[in-house]
C-alpha cells in the first residue's frame, strides 16, 4: 500500500468505535474482537479484507473515469443542479469508503474538494475554469494515490500543494469572520480522525440487502476459459453437421436419421445462444474509452487557447473487451491531432466565417456485424497537394507516383510511418504525428480506415471494426489445391472475373472496378502453389477485395467455397511468426485450414510486386 495508507486493522476498529452510527441489524466491531460473525454482522479475515480493498479499488476507479466527463459538462452547465448533486455524491462515497479503509491521504483530497463541490451545489461558490482546474487536479491525485494501492508501491505522493490550492480556494469564497473557521478546518482536516463522519460502504450491510444485488465481478480469465470452451464446442457443432448432411444423403427415410437431425439442430440452436451469451459477457459499452475524451479535449483546448466543443453520439454501443482495448490508443491521436492541427485559432476561425468555437464529434453505432466509430473536426482540413509535396521531398514516394495519385490516395499518406516530423508538421497543414500507430493498432483487429476530408472545412476519420475476434466468421477460399480462411471483416466484395480483365500496368497487375483501380496479387504465386503456372491460365477465376487500414487490394483465387464460423487458434511456438498466416482452425470436414493475416498479406504482396517490376 501507499505510504500513510497501509490497511490497519486497529486504525478501523477504532474508526468504528468512534463513529455514533451503526447500520441497523449490524453488531459494532471492538478492539481485540476477533473476525467472528455475530447475528447479521458480517465478519471479515485477511482474504475477506483483500476482498474488500479490490472491490474498492474497482468502484473508486470506475467513479473517477465518469468523473471527467461529468466535470467537462458542468463546466459547460454551471446551473445543472443534478449534475453536480451526482459529482458530489460520487466523492462523498469515494471519500467515505477510503476512510472505513484508513486511506487517509485519499480522505484528505477528497473531503476539501467535498467542500468546494458542496458550495457550488449551494449557490455560495461560481464554477469557473480555475475552481475547475483545482478540482480536476484533485480528481488526478486520486487517481494516482488508487493507483498506488493497486499496486502496493509503497510510494508517497506529494498532497499538500493540491490541499493548499482548494483550500486557497475556499478561503477566498469565505466572509472574513469565516477565515479563522477555514484555518481551523484546514488544521482538523490534515489529521482526519476529527473531520466530518464518514459514509460506511456496503461492506456492513445486511444479509437481505445483499441478496438483492444482481452484478458480480468476474476474472476475465475465467471469461476467456468459457469463451475457449464454447470454441471447441463450436467446432464440434460444424463438424456434426456436415456428418449429419452426408447420412441425410444416404438414407432419407430412416427414423433413426431424422432424429440425428433433430438433435443435430437442437445443439445448433443451443450452441448459437450459449455462444451468444457468453459474447455479451465480454462486451463493454465503447463509453469506457469515449469518457476519457471530454477531459482531454477540454484541458488541450485551454492550453492551446482554443475553444473546442466535443460532441459524443453512441456510447452504449457494445464491443468486446480486447477490441475496446486497442481503439483507446488510435482514438487519442485522432483528438489530439484535431486539436493541435485541426481546429484554427478563434480568430482564424472568425476570418473564415466559421463560430469561434470549433467542434470535434465522435461517433460510435453498429452496422451488420461491424462497429463504426469516427472522429470529425470543422476545422482546417487536409490538403492534399501539400502532403503529396512533403511525402515528395521525403523521399517516401517517387514524381513519378505523386503525378498517378488520386485525392485519396494523397491522403492515405499520412499513415506512412516517419510521414510527419515535429519540425515539418506545419509544412502539411496538420495530420500525420502519430498516424502510423493509428494503422497499427487498428490493422491489428482487422479493421479498416477511411479517411475524407474537405480543405478548409474539415476531416473525417472512420473505422470499421469486428464485433469480436473470439469467434469469427472466415470466407474460405481455393489456390491451388489447398483451401485458405479470410476474416470476414476485412472482405469488402467478391467478384467472378475472366483472365482478360486483369491488367498489367509497369509490370504490375491490376483491375478496375467502378471506375476504381485495384492492384492484383495471387494467392497461389504468394504461398507458392502453382503461381506462375496458374498466371496465365484461361477461365473464370474470383478476385476478392480485401482491405485492412487504409488500403484495398485484390485477391485472385481459384475458388470461393463459402462462409463459415470458425474458432482460430495460434499455430504455436515452433511457427509462430509466420508470414500471411494469423493462426489455424478446424472446419466442418475435420481438416486444418490456414486463416491468412491479411495485414502480413499485404506488406509482403508489396515485396511480389516491387521484385517482378
Amino acid at each position: 500500500m501507499g505510504n500513510n495508507q497501509d490497511f490497519d486493522i486497529d486504525a478501523i476498529l477504532g474508526k468504528l468505535d468512534a463513529e455514533d452510527e451503526t447500520p441497523e441489524g449490524v453488531q459494532p466491531l471492538q478492539r481485540g474482537q476477533p473476525p467472528q460473525a455475530a447475528g447479521d454482522s458480517f465478519a471479515f479475515g485477511a482474504n475477506e479484507m483483500d476482498e474488500i480493498i479490490q472491490d474498492f479499488i474497482v468502484e473508486a476507479t470506475e467513479s473517477l473515469e465518469s468523473l471527467d466527463h461529468k466535470f467537462v459538462e458542468l463546466e459547460k452547465n454551471p446551473e445543472a443542479t443534478g449534475l453536480l448533486n451526482d459529482i458530489f455524491r460520487s466523492v462523498h462515497t469515494i471519500k467515505g469508503a477510503a476512510g472505513f479503509l484508513s486511506f487517509h491521504q485519499i480522505v484528505e483530497v477528497t473531503h476539501v474538494t467535498e467542500e468546494i463541490l458542496n458550495k457550488l451545489r449551494k449557490g455560495e461558490m461560481v464554477v469557473t475554469a480555475d475552481i475547475m482546474d483545482a478540482v480536476l487536479e484533485a480528481v488526478d491525485l486520486v487517481k494516482i494515490l488508487i493507483r498506488n494501492i493497486k499496486e502496493k508501491n509503497n510510494r508517497k505522493e506529494e498532497t499538500g500543494p493540491t490541499i493548499a490550492l482548494l483550500h486557497e480556494i475556499l478561503k477566498a469564497h469565505m466572509p472574513g469572520a469565516q477565515a479563522g473557521a477555514a484555518v481551523k478546518e484546514q488544521a482538523q482536516t490534515a489529521g482526519y480522525s476529527d473531520a466530518a463522519p464518514v459514509d460506511r460502504p456496503a461492506i456492513g450491510r445486511r444479509a437481505e440487502d445483499k441478496d438483492k444485488e444482481h452484478n458480480i465481478r468476474v476474472d476475465i480469465d475465467r471469461l476467456d476459459a468459457v469463451m475457449n470452451l464454447i470454441g471447441e464446442l463450436v467446432l464440434s457443432r460444424n463438424r456434426l453437421m456436415v456428418l449429419g448432411s452426408k447420412m441425410s444423403g444416404w438414407k432419407a427415410d430412416d427414423d433413426m436419421v431424422t432424429q440425428m437431425d433433430e438433435g443435430i439442430g437442437q445443439l445448433d440452436l443451443v450452441t448459437t445462444d450459449l455462444q451468444v451469451a457468453v459474447m455479451k459477457m465480454r462486451m463493454q459499452p465503447i463509453a469506457k474509452v469515449f469518457n476519457r475524451f471530454p477531459r482531454m479535449v477540454r484541458d488541450m483546448a485551454r492550453q492551446n487557447s482554443k475553444e473546442i466543443e466535443l460532441l459524443m453520439t453512441g456510447e452504449e454501443t457494445e464491443l468486446d473487451k480486447t477490441v475496446i482495448e486497442e481503439i483507446g490508443d488510435p482514438l487519442v491521436h485522432l483528438i489530439r491531432n484535431s486539436i493541435d492541427h485541426g481546429i484554427e485559432a478563434p480568430e482564424e476561425r472568425i476570418k473564415r466565417g466559421k463560430p469561434a468555437c470549433g467542434a470535434i464529434k465522435l461517433k460510435a453505432y453498429q452496422e451488420g456485424q461491424h462497429i463504426v466509430v469516427s472522429v470529425e473536426d470543422d476545422g482546417k482540413g487536409i490538403d492534399p497537394q501539400a502532403i503529396t509535396r512533403s511525402a515528395l521531398e521525403k523521399g517516401l514516394i517517387t514524381a513519378e507516383d505523386s503525378a498517378k495519385m488520386s485525392v485519396k490516395d494523397s491522403l492515405n499518406l499520412i499513415f506512412i510511418p516517419g510521414f510527419s516530423t515535429a519540425k515539418n508538421v506545419s509544412n502539411i497543414s496538420g495530420r500525420g504525428v502519430g498516424m502510423d500507430v493509428v494503422k497499427t493498432n487498428i490493422s491489428k483487429i482487422n479493421g479498416t480506415i477511411n479517411v475524407e476530408s474537405e480543405h478548409g472545412k474539415g476531416t473525417r476519420i472512420t473505422f470499421r471494426l469486428p464485433l469480436t475476434l473470439a469467434i469469427i466468421q472466415v470466407l474460405t477460399i481455393q489456390a491451388g489445391a489447398e483451401i485458405y480462411g479470410i476474416p470476414l471483416s476485412t472482405v469488402v466484395e467478391n467478384i467472378r472475373v475472366t483472365g482478360e480483365e486483369i491488367k498489367t500496368i509497369e509490370g504490375r497487375e491490376v483491375i478496375s472496378i467502378r471506375d476504381r483501380v485495384f492492384p492484383v496479387i495471387r494467392l497461389a504465386g504468394l504461398v507458392d502453389r502453382g503461381g506462375a503456372a496458374a498466371r496465365h491460365a484461361d477461365g473464370w477465376k474470383y478476385i476478392v477485395i480485401i482491405g485492412v487500414g487504409e488500403k484495398n487490394l485484390g485477391l485472385l483465387v481459384d475458388r470461393l467455397h463459402g462462409q463459415e464460423e470458425i474458432v482460430m487458434k495460434s499455430m504455436g511456438e515452433y511457427l509462430k511468426g509466420t508470414h500471411g498466416v494469423a493462426g489455424a482452425c478446424i472446419n466442418g470436414d475435420g481438416n486444418i485450414i490456414l486463416i491468412l493475416d491479411v495485414a502480413d498479406l499485404m506488406e509482403t504482396s508489396g515485396k511480389v510486386v516491387s521484385a517482378r517490376a
